[in-house]
């Protein structure tokens, strides 16, 4: 019994060690965390998530800085509209690799897809955050066919959306546990995934803008556009292209150890800052087109107007042209600079048009407060330590040997 006992209890630890604990000991590992990065992400994460309780405890008028006036504040403008428009490296990479069989780009598809589905999980948990009864969340998807509603369609993308994330990160869950007859089978829907996901993508990343539609007299006249929603739509494909050029030259660094470096990284991320300088570039006209269509040009001398010019000329002409420019002389620090200024802009883009410019005309304008600031930086601060975990363990940034001349996702 004593030698069955011990038999039994050496794989299992074994398989831990392996698998969790990256090869050591539970205790050596405890004392690899034992690092800055560690201790900030933990200091922050001891001071974010009483203060998430605190918010689901005692209200959002106890947390917030929200009203009547101004419902929506950062926890909508950065957490749910910034997060999902930076994960749309997800359906923009699938859809290059899969669906144009763009080969090249294949060994950033992984971490895209992972980098998706973590932006849009914690996307929701800021949704969740900033609804008044988070409980009832389900009640819209499930319960309550809204039909022509805006907020119905995005709900349901959303959640279906995520769960396709979820299915095609398979493969590498399925290669780390070492389940190769799972893995074929979650290979093999990779297709009809992706096309489902840029069918799904491109429904909801232009109802978000659709939902301004409804804002007419509310937001600032030079974001307010009957092409919002295409407006939304374009500027996801460049704020993905440009967070999948960012997390890789991150990834690169990061886990070095890990990287395939038969992998040209320069030349994926020159590739793809050719795609976002175009993108960016037909941004700009389509919003100068809402301009001209509503005849806004005057207001470009106020100082709304100011900060409209800052964003279009700052935000989106000059990154296309630094992005051009980059991949013509193989500038590839200087595309990378210019895609985490490019992924700020979009950031930037997304508060204007949901904190900044709406609601520009009433005197009760809304700032966030410290705890709303203090829990936005917890999420992101989770979903950086998740991808850390997840590309430590499982085969995200490379192959495994015996899948790589297998048919792979």
């Amino acid at each position: 019994m004593s030698s069955s006992t011990t038999a039994t209890a050496t794989p299992a630890r074994s398989w831990a060690s392996d698998k969790l604990f990256l090869g050591m000991s539970f205790w050596e590992y405890l004392k690899s965390l034992a690092t800055p990065g560690n201790f900030l992400a933990g200091l922050i994460m001891a001071i974010g998530v009483p203060l998430i309780a605190y918010r689901f405890i005692f209200g959002l008028g106890a947390s917030t800085n929200l009203s009547q006036t101004n419902p929506w504040g950062i926890w909508i403008g950065f957490d749910m509209l910034s997060g999902v428009a930076l994960a749309a490296g997800g359906y923009t990479l699938a859809a290059s690799v899969y669906i144009f069989g763009l080969e090249k780009y294949h060994p950033v598809v992984r971490p895209a897809v992972l980098t998706g589905f973590l932006g849009y999980l914690f996307a929701v948990l800021g949704l969740m955050a900033d609804l008044g009864r988070p409980w009832n969340l389900p009640v819209p998807i499930f319960f309550s066919w809204g039909g022509p509603s805006v907020m119905f369609e995005i709900a349901w993308c959303v959640v279906l959306y995520l769960t396709v994330l979820g299915m095609e990160f398979l493969p590498p869950v399925f290669e780390w546990l070492g389940w190769p007859k799972a893995r074929l089978w979650a290979v093999r829907m990779t297709i009809g995934l992706t096309v489902f996901g840029v069918m799904l993508s491109t429904l909801h990343q232009s109802s978000l803008g659709g939902l301004f539609l409804m804002a007419p007299t509310k937001l600032h006249p030079l974001w307010y556009s009957p092409f919002i929603p295409a407006y939304f739509f374009i500027s996801s494909i460049a704020a993905g292209l440009s967070m999948v050029i960012v997390e890789s030259a991150l990834s690169h660094r990061a886990f070095a150890a890990r990287i395939d470096h038969k992998t040209d990284i320069d030349g994926i991320a020159l590739g793809l800052a050719r795609g976002a300088s175009i993108v960016l570039f037909a941004y700009f006209f389509v919003k100068l087109q809402g301009v001209a269509d509503g005849g806004r040009w005057a207001l470009l001398a106020t100082p709304y107007g100011y900060w409209f010019l800052v964003e279009m000329l700052g935000f989106i002409l000059l990154p296309s042209m630094l992005f051009a420019y980059g991949a013509r002389h193989r500038r590839v620090t200087l595309v990378r600079w210019t895609a985490a200024w490019t992924v700020l802009g979009i950031i930037v883009n997304r508060l204007n048009v949901s904190v900044i410019a709406m609601n520009w005309n009433v005197p009760d304008r809304y700032f966030p407060s410290a705890m709303e600031v203090m829990v936005s930086i917890t999420l992101v601060t989770i979903g950086v330590s998740t991808f850390r975990w997840i590309v430590n363990r499982m085969p995200v940034l490379n192959e495994l040997p015996e899948y790589r001349n297998s048919a792979s996702h």
